[in-house]
């Protein structure tokens, strides 16, 4: 059945970008096995990239933004999902290639939806979302390599992103022993309050000259990158790893080869695009359990709707965003 409903539009025309709330119909959207009723989106780095003019983020236009969404299923052409199912959706091409989060409705593959674990509101996935996600899949990953409480201190850089903050929170809640990195001082007492037991700044103080620096961290959560991963790597203890998902600092790693056949390092790249289902679903299992933040509304930077979406994309770009920005979608009614 036909059915319009609100959608927040980004236009890149040869004039430049437009941008701001219309209206699509259920026909105006990607094919999918999964019709989704959106009740919960949220602002996302790569949501604020596709509004700005000339980027390579957006592959398609006009695009409707949200690389992250909770709802319900309201049409379904997969048994094992039928209507009615919560789920949440995000990465592959949701929101860069296809319609995104920040309308009504959103159609889907089913191989993307995860059901919505037990435990978790809509809005508490997406207080989650990609960024906590992507956290998860750090800890999980070191976890996997033998991280355990107790270890020793644990490091996060980019700290007050949405990817540190809840990688600080996520670690806290686990009972490690978390160091967070940020560059922004204001930040410190609010890293603080997530569970960090110490907040240092950007600059990890390495002498440039030295191969090694001293053996420190007994993991590290990167979001940054670059220069950063460098003194990172350079620092970890014997048998470490490192999960890496972030290059603000740079794409570029200028490294040598010592950490890895000196200590034993180990360097774990993380994925959240095309991370496969039978990934993402126990991963997402964890976040609703114990890799739970134990006060997810500290998290949240603002609550916004489609309306008022607008200046929170331009914060984002221009980084000025604590913590996590969710979306009020309200889908409407079921076509």
């Amino acid at each position: 059945m036909l059915k319009e409903f609100p959608a927040y539009l980004v236009d890149n025309g040869p004039d430049g970008v437009t941008r701001g709330l219309g209206s699509l119909t259920t026909d105006d959207l990607d094919p999918g096995e999964l019709l989704v009723r959106v009740s919960w989106s949220a602002v996302n780095a790569k949501d604020g990239m596709v509004t700005v003019a000339g980027n390579r983020v957006a592959r398609r236009s006009p695009l409707v933004p949200g690389v992250d969404l909770a709802g319900t299923v309201v049409g379904s052409d997969d048994p094992e999902m039928p209507p009615g199912t919560a789920v949440v959706v995000h990465g592959h091409d949701l929101g860069v290639a296809r319609h995104g989060g920040f309308a009504g409705y959103a159609r889907v593959p089913s191989a993307w939806a995860v059901p919505l674990p037990a435990g978790l509101t809509a809005r508490q996935a997406m207080i989650i979302g990609t960024a906590g996600f992507t956290a998860a899949l750090s800890l999980d990953a070191l976890e996997r390599h033998g991280l355990q409480v107790g270890d020793g201190p644990v490091l996060v850089t980019g700290a007050s992103g949405g990817v540190g903050s809840l990688a600080v929170a996520m670690l806290a809640a686990r009972g490690y022993d978390v160091v967070a990195s940020a560059g922004k001082a204001a930040q410190h007492s609010w890293l603080q309050a997530l569970g960090a037991s110490e907040v240092v700044g950007r600059d990890l103080e390495l002498d440039p000259q030295r191969t090694l620096g001293p053996p420190r961290w007994a993991g590290a959560v990167d979001c940054v990158g670059g220069a950063t991963l460098h003194q990172v790597l350079r620092t970890l203890r014997y048998g470490a790893a490192v999960a890496a998902s972030g290059l603000t600092g740079g794409a570029a790693l200028e490294t040598t080869v010592y950490p890895f056949i000196v200590r034993n390092v180990a360097l774990l790249g993380i994925d959240t695009v095309q991370t496969p289902p039978e990934r993402r679903r126990p991963v997402w299992d964890r976040l609703a359990h114990d890799l739970r933040p134990n006060d997810l509304a500290t998290l949240v930077d603002r609550e916004v709707s489609l309306q008022t979406v607008g200046p929170a994309l331009d914060d984002i770009v221009a980084g000025r965003v604590r913590g996590r920005i969710v979306v009020r979608v309200e889908g409407g009614a079921s076509p």
